[in-house]
């Protein structure tokens, strides 16, 4: 029958009976050996079956029932400590017993082992055991420390001494594994604490940390420690993570401040920290006695308060709300104040784990751990940490996710003691004035700390930093803001050191941590991060952002050329992306890891210039701002650093940045007030106190100035701000902003020389995987449109069959003028959805696809919602045959092309080159801005110069050549000229030149429609310039023929209107007769007797008063147009009718080389009824150019 135990049976009877025979069997006390402890006979076997009991039951079953029905035999403290005890320094050479003192230490890692159990791992068997388990362990630390006859601590470490004796060359599996053993002791030791919530049985103090110190210095443990430590690398190897964890436990909690003050300062920090206890309780006294209860509290009181909105009341109760009307307020406030109830955080982190909570120390222990530390800082601390980030860096298999939180803790904790006692010792220095010794200590250096100081420290920080803000493990990232934090601190004294080795290194920490914006961006994340991780995690974030802000202004204001590093994902390649697609086909689960962490390794990095102006205004966002305001609602428990550390961010806000209106809410307003007026107000005492009373006092003062100017801002103090708001209350209006027009896509093109229906075919086979839609809109987009194309055609051509015979009335067009046909219209593409529409702008292949199809973009711009079109050109055969390539390649697409090397389709695309525009070249002095000058307009050449161009006007130049010559020779012999005068005609000269340059039309720039040419178009223009001309002929003679009849119905005589020395010259002769003098005719000056005001003198030559000499000039002028080079032939035929014996005309001549106006004035009424074009402009510039050509040759 099998027995059933009682219904109340926390543990399987059989399994107890089982454990309770071993321990029996273990040894025990008796009277025959005087209360010694005497071991069983077979005590080792007893040992080692318990050892089993537990590994095989409890840890194979996940249950704890040996290790409960250990401790209720008293395993530990009856069994196992009695044997350790009994094993005499002496007997170091006994194996038996250093054998069954072994096996003891086996037994004792496991029973003090720490319950690591979270919610989702317990189970009704451990929710049944472990509270009574962690009060046991509890008693094992205290029976552990205390021992009455033994130090047990020390013999466990007699047991480890022989192999830890041992080279690490000559130890084995089994010494590794005592030392290991020996270290995981100790850390259990540390580790264990009196659990929360739980009733302890001793005092705390036998278990505190200041005993645990105490025992450990006591019993040699620290000694080992640092030797282990200081070993690290050389005689150890694989221990790290235990010495990191012993550590841990030991410093985790501890304040460095109070660590290194001697007996006096400690002493007066007592003090002082009584004395603010005592104002404190004096406070808080002196606020309940304004409201303490009077000898009529029994009666009850209750009142209404009336308030404004409908006439509502509220309840009030109490007595003291009789006394004012403040009061009352304040207690209708703290009765509508809602308490949200806090969700439960799940798996929670155990009390053991967390280093933000102080632990104080005796005298005794903080002497000696202050001792310990100093040594491990001067011996092993490069060791031992350089050894655990490489562990940490290659991931280990003893490295666990709680080993990095640690590291991290550590180093923080390190390198703030080493700062503490570089300060203290310095403090000491000046009190005694000892120059020696100061030397030596700066000699010292920062090389005791270098070993995380350098470049692969920072890349793992920032890596486990980033990492596990990404997992919001928000006690990990507090341990790596902790680790920054010192680390800039501790650069900065080095940057204060008088060594300049020191300063140099310094520098290129800063350089190195300042260089990367991805360190920029996470500090700002974490702080705007905040929700409710902690005290512990704000005070460490505002820390952070507090130093690293005072540390990189001051190092940006002394290194003007900042330059930052901001990176970017990598674009991807086409082929890239398809030989990805490739080899996650083939193996997606072992590619998957890998290429990740390609994608994360391909970025692409590009330097700009730091403006901390910008970079700080990222801190005046309201998330930040909360995440302080949070942190000053605490500041009566807060120290001085700390407020002074959030007084300095608010005047930054609102005065240094100007952002006085992102602290304008009620809330903070009243926060702030309630800090300087009360109740329970910040103490008038306190360092920091006038500080904040000036700051509080300005910044409501400026909140009044903004309201008069603002009045909208009585309304956004009960919100938070944004930026639009906050533009507006600073400056009054909205800001303005302007959009970003999107960007269309590089456009594509085939590779090689194919034809229209081959390119359609590679980028059908491109969009067959993925965008297969695409090529069906296209396809049916061009079938429609052929069948509308048919329908328009059809409709024409049954138009052109009607018979045109009858002509329309209605019609403009002629009867005998044959109707044109009109083009086609176009048809406008539209996308059937929003997908296509968005598609048809940024999707480059099916733009190519659209293109080739023979769609086209109406207007220059490229826009979002720009019109395509099918053109008029396209007949709906085209469009057809389109319609056919594109459904062949989608029912047989082609993914590859070549033979010898294959391209697949999508490498058979490329971008189409941009055309290069023509670059205009600017000055040097030219700013390239675009805009030109009135003087750069002015002196602007139109046209280059393009070699010899055939112009009707060439003659000009050689005459301008023929008397730049003669000046020449003229003032050959003149004196030479100053230098003011040569750079006046420089000048001139040059002016000249642009002029003429401005002038120049060169045929480069003659379009090449100029050189259509159109018969029938040609025929009509040179028929209507011949009637044009022979009418300007017919109204030139009937002008001369008038002039004439009229001079002589007036009787008056023919007499010169002008005479001078230039009025006639004498000519030569066409017979090649010259005469060897210059005759010149004089002529009488005079007026027309009868001429009225209104006519103008015409100027002529005497030869021609009669028609002899006029023959005979106009002979002459026609041999010479034959033989000189620089003549033309007549601009206008002047052959008068053979009536008439002289010009009747007044001739007047000009000075000026232009054309001479004959007056219309003195026609008949016949002739003056004619339009403008009786204005004749006759040249006479041609006949006076040769006449100085030939005057020159006279000269000559």
């Amino acid at each position: 029958m099998e027995f059933e135990g009682p219904p109340h049976s926390t543990v399987d009877p059989e399994v107890r009976a089982y454990v309770y025979s071993l321990v029996s069997a273990l040894g025990g006390t008796g009277a025959d050996e005087d209360g010694r402890y005497v071991l069983g006979d077979d005590a080792l076997a007893c040992l080692k079956d318990l050892k089993r009991w537990l590994k095989l039951h409890d840890e194979k079953a996940n249950r704890l029932d040996v290790a409960r029905c250990l401790a209720e035999a008293n395993l530990l403290k009856g069994d196992l400590l009695e044997i350790l005890a009994a094993w005499p320094e002496a007997a170091t050479e006994d194996k038996i017993k250093s054998k069954i003192a072994l096996a003891c230490l086996e037994l004792l890692v496991p029973l003090t082992w720490p319950i690591e159990k979270n919610d989702s791992q317990m189970t009704m068997n451990h929710h049944r055991h472990v509270p009574y388990l962690q009060l046991a362990q509890t008693s094992y630390k205290r029976a552990i420390l205390e021992h009455e006859s033994a130090t047990v601590l020390r013999t466990a470490v007699r047991i480890g001494l022989p192999s830890i004796a041992l080279p690490m060359g000559e130890r084995s599996s089994r010494d590794e594994g005592i030392i290991k053993l020996l270290l995981y002791f100790f850390r259990n030791v540390a580790m264990i604490s009196p659990p929360q919530n739980l009733p302890n049985e001793g005092k705390e103090s036998d278990v505190s940390r200041s005993a645990t110190i105490e025992a450990f210095h006591r019993q040699d443990v620290l000694a080992l420690l640092l030797t282990i430590s200081s070993n690290m690398g050389e005689d150890f190897n694989t221990h790290d993570t235990v010495i990191l964890e012993v550590l841990f436990h030991l410093l985790k909690g501890v304040d460095v401040e109070t660590l290194f003050m001697d007996k006096k300062q400690l002493n007066f920090k007592n003090d002082d920290e009584l004395k603010s206890l005592l104002a404190q309780e004096a406070g808080m006294h002196r606020s309940y006695a304004k409201n303490a209860p009077t000898r009529h509290n029994r009666f009850g009181t209750m009142i209404w308060v009336k308030r404004n909105d409908a006439g509502k009341v509220s309840t009030v109760s109490g007595q003291d709300v009789l006394k004012d009307g403040q009061q009352t307020l304040s207690k209708m406030d703290q009765t509508k104040k809602w308490n949200k109830p806090r969700q439960r955080v799940k798996n929670e982190e155990p009390a053991y784990d967390r280093f933000d909570m102080p632990v104080p120390l005796t005298e005794s222990a903080n002497t000696h751990l202050r001792a310990f530390v100093e040594e491990f800082l001067d011996s092993s601390f490069n060791p031992l940490f350089n050894h655990v980030r490489r562990a940490i860096e290659r991931e280990a298999e003893r490295v666990l996710d709680a080993h990095q939180q640690q590291f991290f803790y550590l180093v923080s904790w390190f390198l703030e003691a080493e700062r503490v006692r570089r300060r203290k010792k310095k403090e000491a220095e000046k009190k005694r004035r000892d120059k020696k010794l100061e030397e030596s200590f700066e000699v010292d250096s920062f090389a005791l700390i270098a070993t995380v100081l350098n470049q692969e420290s920072f890349i793992l920080l920032n890596r486990f930093m980033q990492d596990r803000l990404d997992l919001k493990s928000w006690r990990e990232v507090q341990a790596g803001m902790r680790c920054f934090t010192q680390i800039l601190l501790i650069v900065q004294d080095m940057a204060e050191s008088p060594l300049e080795e020191d300063q140099e290194i310094a520098e290129n920490i800063e350089n190195r941590i300042f260089y990367e914006e991805t360190t920029h961006d996470r500090i700002i994340a974490i702080l705007r991060g905040y929700k409710d991780q902690g005290f512990g995690y704000l005070d460490s974030c505002t820390e952070l952002s507090h130093v690293f802000l005072r540390i990189l202004e001051r190092y940006s204001r002394e290194n003007v050329d900042l330059q930052v590093r901001s990176r970017r994902r990598a674009r991807k390649s086409k082929k890239a992306a398809a030989k990805q697609r490739e080899k996650t086909n083939e193996d997606d689960e072992d590619e998957a890891s890998e290429m990740e962490d390609v994608a994360e390794a391909e970025r692409v990095s590009r330097e700009r210039k730091f403006d901390f102006t910008r970079f700080s205004t990222k801190f005046m966002t309201q998330a930040c701002i909360d995440t302080y305001v949070s942190l000053t609602k605490y500041y009566v428990d807060l120290d001085t650093e700390q407020l002074k550390r959030l007084h300095r961010f608010f005047y930054r806000v609102a005065f240094k940045q100007d952002l006085s209106v992102m602290l304008f809410r009620l809330d903070i307003i009243a926060l702030f007030n309630k800090m300087i007026k009360g109740p329970e107000g910040l103490d008038s005492g306190s360092p920091m106190f006038r500080e904040w009373d000036e700051l509080v006092r300005q910044l409501i003062k400026k909140m009044f100035k903004k309201l008069e100017q603002r009045p909208e801002l009585a309304v956004e103090l009960l919100f938070s701000k944004i930026n639009s708001t906050t533009y507006y209350l600073e400056y009054g209006y909205d800001k303005q902003t302007t959009s970003s027009r999107p960007r269309p896509p590089a456009t594509l093109e085939v590779r090689g020389s194919m034809t229209i229906e081959e390119q359609i075919g590679v980028i059908v086979a491109v969009l067959y995987d993925d965008k297969l839609d695409q090529v069906d809109w296209v396809s049916r987009t061009i079938y429609s449109a052929a069948e509308e194309r048919q329908s328009w055609e059809s409709e024409a051509l049954a138009q052109q069959a009607q018979p045109q015979s009858q002509p329309n009335p209605d019609s403009e067009i002629p009867a005998d003028q044959p109707e044109t046909t009109s083009r086609a219209p176009s048809i406008i593409v539209t996308p059937d959805t929003d997908s296509f529409r968005a598609a048809v702008f940024k999707e480059a292949r099916l733009r190519l696809l659209m293109t080739l199809s023979g769609i086209e973009r109406l207007g220059i711009e490229d826009e979002p919602n720009a019109t395509w079109i099918i053109p008029s050109s396209l007949s709906s055969a085209e469009l057809r045959h389109t319609h056919e390539t594109i459904q062949q390649h989608r029912k047989n697409p082609v993914f590859e092309y070549g033979e010898d090397d294959p391209l697949s389709a999508e490498e058979m695309l490329r971008r189409k080159p941009a055309e290069k525009a023509t670059r205009v070249e600017y000055d040097d002095d030219s700013e390239g801005d675009g805009i030109v000058s009135d003087n750069d307009a002015e002196n602007e050449i139109l046209f280059p110069f393009s070699g010899p161009v055939d112009r009707p006007n060439a003659h000009h130049r050689a005459l301008d050549a023929l008397k730049a010559k003669r000046r020449m020779r003229r003032h050959s012999s003149s004196i030479a000229l100053d230098d003011e005068t040569l750079e006046a005609r420089r000048k001139a000269r040059a002016k000249a030149d642009l002029e003429k340059a401005r002038k120049v039309k060169s045929a480069e720039f003659i379009r090449d429609s100029d050189d259509d040419s159109d018969e029938e178009r040609d025929r009509e223009f040179f028929a209507r310039e011949e009637i044009r001309r022979k009418g300007q002929g017919e109204k030139i003679r009937e002008a001369f023929a008038a002039g004439r009849v009229k001079k002589n119905i007036e009787g008056g005589n023919l007499k010169p209107a002008a005479t001078g020395a230039k009025a006639s010259r004498k000519r030569k002769s066409a017979s090649g007769q010259g005469e060897s003098g210059r005759k010149r005719r004089k002529a009488d000056s005079g007026s027309s007797d009868g001429g009225s005001d209104d006519d103008e003198d015409v100027a002529t030559d005497d030869d021609f008063s009669s028609p002899a000499r006029r023959a005979k000039s106009a002979s002459s002028a026609e041999s010479e147009d034959e033989v000189t080079p620089l003549s033309s032939p007549p601009l206008i035929d002047l052959s008068l009718s053979s009536t008439g014996a002289g010009v009747a005309a007044q001739l007047e001549p000009s000075s000026q080389e232009g054309p001479v106006k004959v007056s219309e004035t003195s026609l008949d009424a016949r002739v003056g009824e004619e339009d403008d074009e009786d204005d004749i402009w006759i040249s006479t510039a041609r006949r006076r150019g040769r006449v100085a050509v030939l005057e020159d040759s006279d000269d000559d």
